[in-house]
Formats: structure tokens, sequence, C-alpha cells
């Protein structure tokens, strides 16, 4: 074997500023790991995408990790073991993506599915952006016109009262089997008022709601899902968990949310599968803000799973630089062309 790795960092810059609950975002740094196998002539490439708050990569010292890695691909020529790079999730999960891909023979494939091979779609939510309320209902009104059947909102951002107002306006036009509805809270209720809050939603019809308060409070959370009426989803309480039966077992949630380039990749994240069905939990994937590459890696692993609920990888449009990509977006369906 004769191989060679480079990496290339990349600035994503937004369309539109995204407002999330911990920041205004303009451009977003991501980096791409590339090995070129020269007795086969084939290049495969992974993306190394993090978030400034919520990833746990060390994000000082993070291209410099980049730098050895590909330096030691080139001195050793042999490929490095992905399980020493726990802290470094989003490093792990390009370099998993490049190894697929790379194994498959290059040419953007990492799994040969319905889906790659353009003869099923994967079903995706509309994502309603966090904004002042006539931004996000200009967004809900482009997102059904679209053709979407389930959409997303960001809330916690405003008055409770006001958001209930604008599902409550969604729910009087379209019922619970002509739309599904989801919200993401991130983490934006207090501990003393989040079970009424989500008794408030349930009564909207919602499919469920991600992370309603703060990650870390385990005891919390779990009081949370055992009285909720609605579906509660774990996001952020993911990131950086060791123990995953522990949190599973004491939480019990309804569903998780699973974003591998936040959890260390496909291995990882087929990990929090295989214990989430086992328990009766459901669960759906989401991008991070990738770029087409990092996305298109995470659609096509997705679609090696039965793909029997709407997916969160409708981020692909965000960016004005992003990469070229064969994905696109019909009615709601996210495919690979």
């Amino acid at each position: 074997m004769s191989i060679h790795a480079t990496y290339k960092k990349h600035i994503l810059k937004f369309k539109k500023a995204v407002k999330t609950s911990r920041d205004q975002l303009y451009e977003k740094p991501t980096y791409f790991i590339s090995i070129h196998d020269s007795d086969k002539g084939i290049t495969a490439t992974g993306e190394c995408s993090t978030i400034k708050g919520l990833s746990i990569d060390n994000e000082s010292i993070l291209e410099s990790k980049i730098d050895e890695i590909c330096t030691e691909i080139n001195q050793s020529q042999s490929l490095p073991p992905k399980s020493d790079l726990s802290d470094f999730p989003a490093v792990r999960c390009g370099l998993e993506i490049a190894l697929i891909e790379l194994e498959k023979g290059g040419n953007g494939i990492l799994y040969e599915t319905d889906f790659t091979l353009n003869k099923k779609g994967i079903p995706i939510n509309g994502l309603i952006w966090m904004g002042d309320l006539a931004f996000m209902k200009k967004q809900v009104v482009e997102k059904l016109e679209s053709g979407y059947s389930c959409l997303k909102l960001k809330i916690g951002d405003h008055n409770f009262e006001d958001e209930l107002d604008l599902i409550r306006k969604i729910r009087k036009e379209f019922t619970a089997r002509e739309l599904l509805l989801r919200a993401d809270a991130n983490g934006a209720f207090n501990n003393n008022e989040a079970l009424e809050k989500l008794k408030r939603l349930s009564n909207l019809d919602l499919h469920s709601i991600e992370q309603p308060i703060f990650a870390g409070q385990l005891d919390e959370m779990a009081k949370l899902c055992e009285k909720t009426p609605l579906p509660v989803c774990l996001d952020e309480e993911l990131i950086g968990v060791q123990d995953k039966l522990r949190l599973l077992n004491h939480i019990k949630p309804q569903y998780i949310i699973l974003k591998p380039s936040l959890l260390g990749g496909f291995e990882e994240s087929n990990s929090w599968i295989k214990l989430a069905e086992e328990r009766n939990v459901g669960w759906w994937a989401t991008s991070a803000l990738e770029s087409n590459i990092g996305l298109s890696a995470i659609a096509q692993w997705v679609s090696t799973y039965p793909v029997n609920i709407h997916q969160g990888l409708g981020t692909g449009q965000l960016y004005s630089n992003n990469i070229p990509s064969d994905l696109r977006i019909s009615r709601g369906y996210l495919y690979f062309s």
C-alpha cells in the first residue's frame, strides 16, 4: 500500500446568519482529510466538523491534531486506529468517513443502498431556525409550499405563549396526520416549569421535543421522561458520554438524536442504535452543520437502516460556498443522484 494523507481547512459561509441557542453564526470552519492510494489511483475524503460550544473536540489544538494524524499516516504508511481519537469525535468521524470510502474505491460512495443507487429517497424534516416570529412564520410557509410533511421548530427563544400561538396556527391548518411537528428546545426550559410546558405542547399534537432541559441533569431528565405526555428526545445529552448503557437505563428517553460528527462517527452511532433498540427507544439522525461531504456521508450511513421516520438531514442549502454535491431535496425527501 502506498498512501498519502493531506488535510484542508474550509470556512463555510452562511447565506444568512443562523441563530442557535448558543450563538449567532455567520461562518463555520470545517476540515477535510483526504487519503490518496497511489497503487489504486483513488482518493477518499472525510469531513471533521465541529460546532463551537457543543463539540468536545479541543478547537485550540484541532488543526494540529489533524496535521499530526496525516503525518503519522505518511510516515508509517499505515492507517491509524480510530479508537485513539475518543477525545476528538469530529476528527474520528472524518477519518472514519475517509477510510470507508477508501475501502469502497473512492468516488464519494460509502455504502451501496437503494438511496445511493437513486432508487429511494430519505424523508427529512424541514428545519425552522430561530429568529423573530415573523421570520419563523415565513420559514414555515416556505417549507410547507416546498412539500415537507414534517417540520422541526427551534423554540425557547421567545415568549412561550407566542411560540404556542405559532404552533397553534399551524395546527389549525394541518392536522397531525397531515403534518408532523417536532420541537427542539435546546435546553431552554427551567426544571420547575418544563413538565407543564410539555403538557401544553402535547395538546397541540406534537410528535416530540428535543432536549427540553439543559444536558447533564440526569435525574431531572429521567423524571421528565417518566412523566411527560410528549415524547422526549435526547440530543446534547449524548455528547461526550462514555457509559451509554448507564445513561439510557437511567433516563429511559422515548427517542435519541444521533449526530455522528459530535458522537465520534458511525461505529459509535451504531452502538447507540443497538442499545436504544434493545430498550424500545426510537432514534433518528441529524446533520450538525457539515458541508455536503459530511452530509452525504451521514445520509449514506442512515440509508443502511430501514428509514421509517423523518431524519434531520436538510442543512446542505445553508451555505453560499458549499462543496458541490449530488444530493438534492424534493418534496421533503433527500435524494442521491
